[in-house]
């Protein structure tokens, strides 16, 4: 009897853990498993940016281009700031942004030139991008023409031949080259390669909230020179050679 005494309590020392590790096992069993973390979906909401120069001449069709031609034009004023300088015929800006006669003549703003007409619009860009060439002129804001280009198709696209990079034009009317049509509801149709430099929808921009914005950007800009400054001749001093030349000898 001593001696059974004294092994029971080793016994029972011995067999705790073991009892602790089938109740262990036992309960885990009838713990039902935690569920698998829910998986994250990736969203892929992003859009390209409009651009009015991701397509160096797109041409615009349908009930939404009127108002294409406005958002084009009002954002390269107002986020492109000082790298672009939008050129827009009067008559072209008195359809798309219903201006008087005398409203925001050429001499207002720093980054909006309205000439008379197109023919005067590309005898100016043709002679600013010839003096750019020629001076060796860098960084000068990039040319946006926005236009009906009507019967001056072919000079359009060899003025853009000859400056790839440095102009882009949003063009209105029968166009023969990369078109787009926008619907009244600003959604975009158009050619896979054309479609991915553009939204797949436009807002839509009325003619009077366009003209209050186009306004105003001119007005933030009026003290500044309207176009780029073109490097004028220095009269010759009169030690130069020609005026030496030249000069008639004092008696």
């Amino acid at each position: 009897m001593l001696l059974l005494g004294l092994l029971l309590p080793a016994v029972a020392a011995i067999g705790y853990p073991m009892r602790r590790r089938i109740y262990a096992m036992a309960g885990a069993s009838f713990i039902s498993p935690l569920p698998p973390p829910a998986e994250r979906k990736a969203s892929f909401t992003y859009r390209p940016a409009i651009d009015p120069f991701a397509v160096p001449l797109l041409g615009l069709s349908g009930g939404g281009a009127s108002a294409t031609a406005r958002v084009f034009t009002l954002i390269a004023l107002e986020e492109l700031g000082n790298t672009a300088l939008v050129v827009i015929p009067r008559p072209d800006a008195t359809v798309l942004f219903g201006l008087a006669e005398d409203d925001l003549l050429d001499e207002t703003g720093a980054n909006l030139f309205i000439p008379g007409n197109l023919d005067a619009a590309l005898a100016y860009m043709e002679t600013e991008l010839a003096i750019r060439r020629n001076t060796g002129t860098t960084g000068a804001p990039r040319l946006l023409l926005v236009a009906d280009g009507g019967t001056e198709t072919d000079r359009i696209e060899e003025l853009q031949g000859r400056h790839p990079e440095e102009f882009a034009a949003v063009l209105l009317g029968d166009w023969p080259g990369e078109s787009a049509s926008v619907d009244e509801d600003g959604l975009v149709q158009a050619p896979p390669a054309l479609a991915a430099a553009l939204p797949e929808r436009l807002p839509a921009m009325s003619r009077t909230e366009a003209r209050d914005r186009l306004n105003a950007a001119a007005q933030r800009h009026q003290h500044r020179p309207r176009r780029p400054r073109r490097r004028q001749p220095q009269p010759p001093s009169p030690q130069s050679p020609i005026l030496s030349a030249q000069a008639p000898h004092s008696p």
